[in-house]
């Protein structure tokens, strides 16, 4: 048991006899659980080729499906304009779980509201629950906007956001002129990406849809940068720092960086940075708007080039060598700015460290899964680092993604073997990783359990996981890392190339059996 001088964690408290003969009596007692040697035999039916065909003909059920809902994106994307409220139409349980998803993220409060739709009004409508939950953000949050969405409650019964907002400023429980941009984002279609291209589409569309007169693209010297659902802060710097280093003006439109990064000095801060209202406004000016996940960013660039008049460029995300040549040449091209020295050195001593690393990632084979734009950037990495992408998995990917994710893997031979699986699932990944076991996993922490599945098996059988993506739960810090541009390469080699060398390590360390291959230098 516990002792006061000595407390322990949970693990490994839990391996204590007292708790572990609790445990057991438990299961036995109230559980209701099948033999262990049935458990065992179904586990092993589950590793095999016969059960994932079966596993494969799944049509009415999704199990871990690596993705979020729309309004979570779109809190997001809300969260990076000045002075912003995230204003949610919807239960109160749904908002606390966006909450505590970004909460786990970033390790930062997250300032986000709901009106609290309950029974009635999902049986009458909630527009009162609206009305009502404007005038109290307006008079307690200090805001200077509020960005509206709503979650699935609100869309199965067809709640109008246009003209719940409009009456709710005809009866003044908000001044005529406070901006409240919104966005329908139901939760049953699309995913946390298609969520933030709504609610940016919204903003953008509310402060310039109407006041397009005398917006020239070019007048104002400036380029846009659209980042899309991004959660790597470190990305939002680098794409700074870059624009800097090459005398670009720019606007980041959507810039929660600060917000989610503030520093424990002492002062709460509710707000900090973020786009601001002049800048949105000004935003047609630009020579042309960036979009730095083009994939996932249909609708807003649809209003950028429809509305805005821009020729968005047709680029990449900025991922690895080649794609960050392509965006910065291409920024460089629009703006008559020289890419200067600095950042070409930056380059070179990334091509320097693929160089050092090539030997210990050359032919290894990694699955993956994620977004679609990341997915599609990763693998471009993983075959520039001489990485074979085995199995790519992309929930919320569709026929778009897939012809993309084909188109670069045809691009290399590293490729040739790789196999996409657009809205599958971790649990088809799962059995993949059974019966054709890549060497690595690439993904968020969800992929942890197939990593404990495959090493239930055995050792042998163990595929690590490599925690990229988002949400990184289980890990610290991780989401101030870059994975744009040169740095973010840098990063990426960084952390592949040391597992790798970790893992070599965990297999060579047996005294006097496998330790003439543990070495001091690699």
């Amino acid at each position: 048991m516990q002792a006061a001088e000595k407390i322990k964690p949970c693990f490994p408290l839990f391996r204590d006899d007292d708790y572990k003969g609790m445990i057991s009596r438990k299961r036995e007692k109230f559980e209701e659980a099948p033999a262990k040697d049935k458990v065992a035999e179904t586990f092993a039916w589950t590793t095999t080729k016969e059960y994932q065909d079966l596993n494969f003909k799944r049509e009415a059920l999704t199990i871990n499906p690596a993705k979020a809902c729309q309004p979570l994106g779109s809190a997001l994307c809300s969260l990076g304009f000045h002075k912003t409220l995230v204003y949610i139409h919807g239960s109160q349980g749904c908002i606390a779980y966006f909450r505590t998803y970004f909460n786990r993220h970033f390790k930062e409060p997250i300032a986000i509201i709901a009106d609290s739709m309950t029974e009635d009004a999902a049986v009458f409508g909630g527009q009162k629950n609206i009305h009502e939950g404007l005038a109290n953000a307006k008079a307690l949050y200090g805001a200077e906007m509020i960005a509206m969405s709503t979650t699935c409650i609100a869309e199965v019964i067809g709640d109008d956001l246009n003209a719940f907002i409009g009456n709710a400023r005809k009866e003044g429980h908000v001044p005529e002129d406070f901006p409240i941009p919104f966005a329908h984002t139901p939760s049953f279609v699309g995913s946390h990406v298609t969520g933030w291209d709504n609610m940016e589409e919204g903003i953008l569309r509310y402060f310039t849809l109407n006041s397009m007169e005398g917006k020239e693209p070019g007048k104002n010297g400036k380029i846009n940068l659209i980042p899309g659902f991004e959660t790597y802060l470190g990305n939002f710097r680098v794409m700074k720092r870059y624009m800097k280093e090459m005398g670009v003006d720019y606007t980041m439109l959507s810039d929660p960086e600060e917000v989610l990064d503030t520093p424990a000095d002492g002062e709460f801060r509710m707000y900090a940075g973020g786009t601001t209202q002049d800048e949105v406004k000004d935003a047609p000016n630009a020579h042309t708007t960036f979009l730095l996940q083009p994939l996932s960013l249909g609708k807003t660039q649809k209003f950028v080039e429809t509305t805005w008049n821009h020729e968005v460029p047709k680029l990449h995300i900025p991922m690895g060598v080649e794609w960050t040549d392509e965006f910065l040449m291409k920024v460089s091209e629009v703006t008559g700015k020289p890419i200067p020295a600095s950042i070409q050195l930056e380059r070179g001593r990334l091509v320097d460290m693929m160089t050092d690393s090539h030997a210990w990632l050359h032919g290894k084979k990694m699955a993956l899964f994620g977004d679609p734009d990341f997915t599609l950037g990763m693998a471009k990495v993983l075959m520039e680092f001489g990485i074979e992408p085995t199995h790519i998995v992309c929930n919320n990917g569709g026929k778009k993604w897939e012809k993309a994710m084909k188109k670069v893997l045809e691009s290399s031979p590293y490729g040739a073997s790789a196999k996409t699986y657009p809205g599958a699932d971790l649990w088809h990944l799962r059995s993949l990783c059974f019966t054709d076991k890549p060497d690595y996993i690439i993904g968020s922490s969800y992929g942890k359990y197939i990593q404990r599945d495959t090493f239930h098996k055995g050792p042998e059988f163990e595929v690590p996981l490599i925690r990229i993506g988002f949400p990184i739960f289980d890990r610290h810090h991780l989401h101030r890392m870059t994975t744009l541009g040169y740095e973010g390469a840098m990063y990426i080699l960084t952390t592949l190339t040391n597992t790798v060398l970790e893992r070599l390590d965990d297999q060579t360390r047996g005294m006097g059996t496998t330790d003439y291959n543990h070495d001091l230098v690699r």
